[in-house]
Order: structure tokens, then sequence, then C-alpha cells
């Protein structure tokens, strides 16, 4: 398998791009705007989706199903909302189609227009609030802790695979408190429990932080996000929660008797995160030469590649191979043993090297006569002769040490592109330079927006853990109490 990507210093965009289509994660299908997730990608999903899903269980989360269309006078009922997704809305507005009068084709079925169009979810807070009505009459029926596996659709007009499609895969969280205290306390660990995942299991940083006015999500009170810095210099929105207070609860009428009797609307979060993810993913970790996979989420942690002349040579490394295969599953070691003969061990190694799988192992007969195998790390592109013997054993704390290594690097690389400014000439510079730029901000709508037009830069956050500093805002030289996270982003 010859690679030919183009180098990430060259052209970023193209480089991702090709990655995504060579590696086997993903390519464009027959529907503009939309993608078909291979199965290596899908994989590395579903990785996603365990450990999360896991999380979310361990954190007293259910989950449940709703339904893809969503009635249009729904989303009148909140009027934030509705103006924060209407231009992205799909909408249904008929139920039939008929050959057409030439006889050739399909055309919409005028008499089957429906009494009322339906809106291809974009996200589901009106379905799910109106079905919320219907659960909660009491204080004893909170709280709802209720999330959704599924995909929505979004008519984005600018598309890139995994980063922005008009149809995606999330899951999304919605739930219903009793007190404004419970329901913010619930979009915090939400929050956390995204932080911990993204550092702990995609080996990336992120910056927790809340959402400007401008940038929140549509319908909430407070949106809490993580961001992480992409090795262009550009940040991703990797999660967000959202605390919506009693929006969507006044909107829909969901009511409780609470235990004095007095009744009262409930107060509401929801988060989530999506295939975006896989975005981050490529962009954080992985070189010119292929994907790089963090060994939590790899769906092949090791590979084995037999190199031989014959059946008999093959036969007699594969001994070895299998005992080691069945070794490192004993180890709870996901790998696979490669004895195709459709291909030659260096196609093997460029097809694993640029798919990303963390360590590769290959046997030969010179290898089982001396008792060593050559071990490849897929992270650093480095080989070691190692004894067999003892190997299985070993691997978990390699797989170990990678997964550190990778977040190590990602970290180091945050760092150095995190810019404390205070003119907008230096200002300008960070950004141009790529990363987060710490700046004050004189906290107005108008400022900020400003700065976006000026510079393509956004506030992507202000992050939880700020101190307090006076200053004036680099735009304007009003007065200012903190700094905020500025970036160009995805």
């Amino acid at each position: 398998m010859a690679k030919n990507l183009t180098p990430r210093a060259t052209d970023y965009s193209k480089w991702y791009n090709e990655l995504v289509i060579q590696a086997d994660l993903a390519e464009n299908s027959g529907v503009r705007g939309c993608m078909v997730i291979k199965p290596h990608g899908y994989a590395i999903w579903e990785g996603m989706q365990a450990e999360l899903d896991r999380r979310f269980k361990e954190t007293g989360h259910v989950n449940a199903y709703f339904p893809l269309f969503i009635p249009k006078s729904y989303f009148s009922k909140e009027a934030a909302h509705v103006d924060g997704f209407a231009k992205e809305c799909a909408v249904v507005t008929h139920y039939r189609l008929k050959t057409a009068p030439d006889g050739k084709g399909v055309v919409v079925d005028e008499d089957a227009k429906l009494e009322e169009e339906l809106i291809v979810r974009p996200t589901s807070e009106t379905i799910i609030w109106d079905t919320y009505r219907g659960w909660v009459q009491s204080y004893r029926d909170l709280p709802i802790l209720v999330n959704q596996w599924a995909n929505v659709v979004r008519w984005e007009m600018r598309t890139r695979l995994f980063l922005r499609t008009a149809e995606f895969l999330w899951q999304e969280g919605h739930t219903a408190h009793a007190t404004r205290e419970e329901a913010i306390a619930e979009a915090e660990q939400m929050l956390e429990v995204y932080a911990e995942f993204a550092e702990n299991v995609l080996a990336i940083p992120v910056v927790r932080g809340v959402k400007t006015a401008n940038e929140r999500f549509a319908g909430a009170l407070e949106t809490y996000c993580i961001e992480a810095l992409m090795q262009d210099g550009k940040a991703l929105q990797a999660g967000t929660s959202h605390f919506l207070g009693q929006n969507f609860a006044k909107a829909f009428d969901v009511k409780f008797q609470d235990r004095d009797g007095e009744v009262k609307h409930v107060w509401a979060t929801s988060w989530g995160v999506s295939t975006r993810l896989m975005g981050a993913l490529v962009m954080t970790h992985s070189d010119d030469n292929g994907l790089v996979l963090p060994p939590k989420l790899a769906p092949i942690q090791v590979v084995i590649v037999p190199i031989y002349r014959g059946e008999e040579e093959l036969d007699a490394v594969s001994v070895v191979a299998k005992q080691l295969v069945a070794d490192l599953r004993a180890q709870g070691v996901r790998v696979k043993y490669d004895d195709r003969d459709t291909y030659k061990p260096g196609w093997k190694f460029n097809e694993y090297e640029l798919k990303g799988v963390p360590l590769r192992v290959a046997i030969g007969p010179r290898d089982l006569a001396n008792g060593v195998v050559e071990l490849a790390r897929r992270d650093t592109l480095t080989k070691e002769t190692v004894p067999v013997e003892g190997l299985a054993a070993s691997v978990p704390s390699r797989l170990a040490e990678i997964q550190q290594a990778l977040y190590d690097r990602a970290l180091a690389h945050r760092e150095a592109n995190m810019h404390s400014v205070n003119s907008w000439a230096e200002f300008e510079s960070a950004l141009d330079a790529g990363g987060f730029v710490s700046a004050h901000w004189d906290g107005t709508p108008e400022t900020e927006e400003r700065i976006k037009e000026l510079t393509k830069a956004t506030i992507r956050c202000i992050p939880l853990n700020n101190v307090l500093e006076d200053g004036v805002c680099v735009l304007t030289g009003a007065p200012s109490k903190q700094r905020v996270l500025f970036a160009r982003a995805y």
C-alpha cells in the first residue's frame, strides 16, 4: 500500500481530507454533504460510544430513543431555539411520490401534502420536552436522567468529513430536575465527564470553560464547553453541556408538585458530543505517514505480521504467532494476526501504519531461531528487537506508555501555542501564529462580533479556572476584569 499524503506543512486541510479517505475512516456519499463511515472509522466511533456510555451509566443515566421527525409547531414554542436552528432545518412536506406524467421517474404527489410539516431533527429538545410533560407530575418523578444515541441533520452548506456534515451521529443527554442547583450541578458534572474522556481516552488535553452569550447554545442560560487545539493552531469545540434553566419546561408546560404541594416548572440540561470527535482525534495526533491512534481507542492495538517464504515457514511462524495472540487476548489486548497471502509484508506494514495501529509485531524464521520478534511503535516510528518470551505480559504497559506519550505531546503543543497578549498588535500577531490567545475583552457582544469580523477569531471560552485580573480590552481599551480565550476555529 503506497501512501501519498500531502504533507501537513504544505496543506493541512488537504492532508486531513486525504488521510480520512486513505485510512478508510469515511468517504463522501451520493447525498450532498453526507458521509459513509467505513468499518475502520465506525469501529473507532464504537469505542468512543462504549467509553462514554459506561461513564453516563455510572453517573445514573439511562438510554432512550425519540422520533427522528419533529412537528414544525414544536419549534415555535421556544423563540431562541428556533432562531438558532431555523437556517439549518430540513423539512418534510409530503409523504408520497408518484410516477411522473411522462412516465419517466417520479415526482412529489401534491395530494399527499402533510397537514403539518415535519422537521428532521437538528437536536431533540422540543420533541423530548413535549414527551416529558407526560412523564412528570410530582417531585417523585424527578430527576429524569436520559441520554439518546442518534443521528441528526443540520443542512450545512460547506461540509468536511467528520468536522461538519449535513447528517452526523451523536449522543444527546436531556435531564429534568426539581431545582436550579441540581440542574447546574448536572451540567457541570457532564462537562467533567467529557473532559475526563477527552484527556484519558482520546489523549486530547482540553480547556474547560463557559461560552459567551453570543456563542451559547440556542435556548440555554449557560453553555459549558471543552476546547481543544489542533496541530495547525486552530481550536475545535470538543463537547458542550448546557444549563437550560426553565425555558423548555415553560415552553412545553412541564410542571411538578413539590414536597410542599406547590406546582413549579422543572429545571433542565442538555449535553452532547458527536462524530466531530473523530476529526479531533485525527487532527490532534496523526502525522504525514497516516493515522495515529491512542491505544485505548484503537480497534486493533497490536498487529502481528509473519515474514516467510513458502508454507513451511508460514506454518512455523504461525505456531508462535497464534500463541502470542492467545497470550495477548488473555491480557485484554485487541490483537490481529494478519496471515493473508494476498499481500506482501511491506504492503501490510504500510497499511497498519496508515490506519494507526499502535504496535506492530513482525516474526520471521530468523526471529524464531533467536526467540525474538521485531516490535514497532506507531507514535514514534521506532523499532526494537525484543524476546518473544514475556512480550505479551509487557504489552499493556507499553500501550499505556504510548497513550501517555500522545497526551503529553498534545499538551506540550497546546502550551507552546498559548499566547497572552495585551495590545491589538500583539493580538493579531498571535492569531496569525496560531493557537489560543488569552486577552482582555470588554464583555460586550458588539466588541466580540467586531473582533470576529476583523480577524475571523471567536471567543472559544471563558476558562473555568480564570483568575480575576484588571486590564483593558485589546480592541476598545475599555476596562476588563478577566482574560478570555480567542482562537480561529473549525
